[in-house]
């Protein structure tokens, strides 16, 4: 049985053959479960290579789970958590960080997916005043769920900003991969030195079969590993996990990965661009297009290449590319477009 490559989400997406190639050589014999097997220990060694020995690993099964074990491993039930009101953990995550936390999410209204310091200082006050939920964390999604980059400086400020109130920086790093590629920069010089306290590492977007990883920085992760368990992402054949990671971080598959996925949104806008009916409406800085287009070529355009609406309001959808999208793909999927607005 297969299956037409479309836009709706690099969840759609395949697992690299790299990857499966690494899962199949895990599957020989015995190891020892819940991580401690060589290929766990080997994936925690790599992950500090790449991010520097103050890092801690943990490995969870997926996106939700690796932001509420980030989140719940730095507050108490009383704090609360500033994000941008498009954010995951606000929109996607059926309040699973706010019921296993106990925090209160603060969403703050942005025009790009990003937060600033301005926007989110609203939320800035009730300090020390006990019938107000404490500010404890700032969220930020690198890349954002409207497909736009965070600059390292930007990063910084917030970093800055959030220690200086003795705050968290967390970063919700689904897409990550994409999101250095676009930088041009190292995870190290996105993360750790722009001072984030913590990060969900995502694997599942860029070609990986399942896995996230949860990374603290120079942070107490005494009590992570109880979090983990108590929140059902401790997994039993954590080796399966462990080798996808080791693969993806060897030899820049990820970074193969997350420039193709770029490229192609690249190549969807510009041929988007000829076409006077379709608005973008993002800067389209890693592998998702958001565009304005008419109704009525939205249902028979979902018909042959699936993808999601993002606000139905307006009719804006959400097109996203991935490692495996080809070229072939865009170009007939402008030309279904064309097609359509001529009917």
């Amino acid at each position: 049985m297969s299956y037409i490559r479309g836009f709706a989400s690099d969840n759609n997406s395949g697992v690299h053959p790299e990857v499966l190639q690494a899962i199949e050589k895990a599957n020989v014999g015995h190891a020892v479960g819940y991580g401690g097997d060589d290929y766990t220990q080997l994936a925690v060694e790599k992950f500090k290579e790449v991010f520097g020995q103050q890092t801690d690993v943990f490995f969870v099964y997926n996106g939700t789970g690796a932001n509420v074990v980030a989140i719940q491993a730095l507050t108490n039930s009383f704090h609360s958590v500033i994000c941008p009101e498009t954010a995951h953990i606000n929109v996607d995550e059926c309040g699973a960080p706010e019921k296993h936390s106990g925090c209160k999410l603060l969403p703050v209204e942005t025009k790009d997916g990003k937060l600033t310091i301005d926007a989110l200082k609203k939320h800035m006050h009730g300090f020390g005043f006990e019938h107000h939920s404490q500010p404890k964390m700032i969220s930020i999604t690198q890349a954002t769920e409207l497909g736009t980059v965070y600059s390292i400086d930007e990063i910084k400020a917030l970093a800055d900003y959030a220690h200086a109130n003795n705050m968290y920086l967390h970063m919700d790093g689904a897409r990550l991969a994409n999101a250095a590629v676009s930088l041009g920069c190292s995870f190290k010089e996105m993360t750790v030195d722009a001072g984030v306290d913590v990060l969900s590492f995502g694997g599942t977007k860029n070609g990986l079969m399942f896995g996230e990883a949860v990374l603290f920085f120079n942070q107490n992760t005494e009590a992570v590993k109880y979090i983990r368990k108590q929140t059902a992402q401790l997994n039993s054949k954590m080796r399966f996990t462990a080798a996808q990671f080791l693969a993806i971080l060897t030899d820049d598959l990820w970074k193969r990965n997350a420039s193709h996925s770029n490229k192609m949104a690249q190549k969807l806008a510009e041929e988007l661009k000829s076409i006077e009916e379709i608005k973008i409406t993002q800067s389209v800085d890693s592998n998702g297009v958001f565009a304005i287009v008419p109704e009525k070529i939205i249902e028979p355009l979902q018909k042959e290449f699936f993808f999601y609406m993002w606000d139905e309001s307006k009719c804006e959808v959400r097109w996203m590319n991935s490692f495996d999208t080809q070229e072939e793909d865009i170009e007939k999927f402008v030309t279904l477009i064309k097609k359509l607005l001529k009917e």
